[in-house]
């Protein structure tokens, strides 16, 4: 019996879109990783260790945050219990948000939680804080997306990592305030970087992920800044947009606006064949269900040309439910961030965290969150290029 077919999963359908109309379905597996923990979990990141056969993933739990591994050892089927990330839980406690799980190989993996984070042990125990310094506009350098990382064709050493980095310029209340992002790079494993390059196309942009395309050019999945008329909202009004490096990260083209609002936290994965995936969630834009409440989900877009165009009529629709909650605190169920891997079978494997069942906890918060994981495949007639690749709307 295959992984697929053991542990927690459960069947589900994922729904490939014909514009606003469902055109086909196709079965899937799910789980709610999180589902008997009775605690706030937030923010997944995936790594796949081939040398090992073993998933990681970095989540966020409880109040205030803290950075949090768990692991799998039959490709997503079951998992082991949550560990910290720092040894001493009383640090663990003070850290914070965990973002940016970057796998380097060989064991070695990178993630930021009030610093950065450094394991040889493929996650078992970790070094650091080791500081991250401000961005040359002397803001903090704020990360969110996992590490790019570039290797020798030949003997597969790291030869270099990409990060991406942001933050406001002007201020959020500004009329003229904004996000900018920036990448930078390291020749040492992520222990020390050049000068970031503050790109020009990246104004109004602020988490970036990063993959390498089948023609070496890099593409950018971009979170833009939500549109004047909706300051005000928070910010799952933002929207998501792309654009491409042909010089290894150096210049960008503009970015090229997918969704103006409610769809963002993508994650890149290059496909076998060439094509590329992205996985991102819906805050904002489902019609509300007939009870009147708000509709979230987790979504995924193809692009068959190296990240120049993207199938958005044809979009896969994951996941989807409808939240529970009415007034100021209705988006409380939503999704938030996603992360994709590929799996030695051809499966992808997409974390995602939602609220689905969250209510207000003693201190007014919600509570509790949970991880998602969905184990998909592409339609059959992906590869075979039948589905058009259609150019994004301008």
């Amino acid at each position: 019996m295959s992984p697929a077919d053991q542990g927690n999963w459960r069947p589900t359908t994922i729904r490939r879109m014909d514009g606003a109309h469902v055109a086909a379905e196709f079965p899937a597996q799910w789980q709610i990783v999180t589902e008997s923990w009775e605690r706030v979990v937030a923010v997944p990141y995936l790594a796949w260790m081939p040398e090992r056969e073993r998933l990681l993933m970095l989540v966020s739990c409880d109040y205030p945050h803290r950075p949090t591994v768990l692991f799998s050892e039959d490709r997503g089927a079951t998992w082991g219990g949550p560990r910290p990330v720092a040894g001493d839980p009383a640090v663990n406690a003070g850290l914070g948000l965990g973002t940016s799980l970057t796998y380097l190989g060989s064991g070695r993996l990178m993630l930021v939680a009030s610093g950065r984070w450094f394991s040889e042990d493929f996650g078992e125990s970790w070094e650091g804080p080791v500081p991250v310094p401000p961005a040359s506009n002397g803001q903090d350098w704020y990360t969110w997306d996992p590490c790019l990382v570039d290797r020798d064709p030949m003997t597969g050493a790291v030869t270099r990592v990409v990060e991406t980095g942001y933050n406001w310029e002007g201020g959020a209340e500004s009329p003229t305030g904004h996000q900018q992002a920036f990448i930078r790079f390291s020749r040492d494993g992520g222990r020390t970087w050049s000068e970031e390059i503050r790109v020009p196309g990246w104004r109004a942009v602020s988490e970036v992920a990063l993959v390498r395309a089948a023609d070496e050019a890099m593409v950018a999945a971009c979170r833009t800044d939500m549109a004047r008329e909706h300051v005000g909202h928070i910010d799952h009004w933002e929207g998501l947009g792309t654009c491409r490096s042909e010089d290894d990260g150096l210049t960008w083209s503009q970015v090229d606006r997918l969704y103006d609002l409610g769809r963002h936290h993508p994650s890149l994965v290059l496909m076998p064949g060439g094509g590329i995936v992205m996985t991102y969630v819906v805050r904002v834009g489902y019609p509300r269900a007939p009870d009147g409440f708000p509709q979230f989900g987790i979504e995924a877009v193809t692009s068959r040309d190296h990240g120049l165009s993207w199938d958005l009529p044809h979009r896969l629709v994951l996941a989807r439910w409808t939240g529970h909650l009415a007034g100021t605190n209705e988006w409380w169920p939503s999704s938030q961030a996603t992360s994709t891997v590929l799996l030695p079978d051809g499966a992808l494997l997409t974390a995602f965290g939602t609220g689905y069942r969250c209510a207000e906890d003693a201190q007014g918060r919600s509570a509790p969150r949970d991880v998602g994981l969905i184990r998909w495949e592409l339609p059959p007639d992906w590869a075979s290029g039948e589905l058009p690749s259609l150019r994004s709307p301008a």
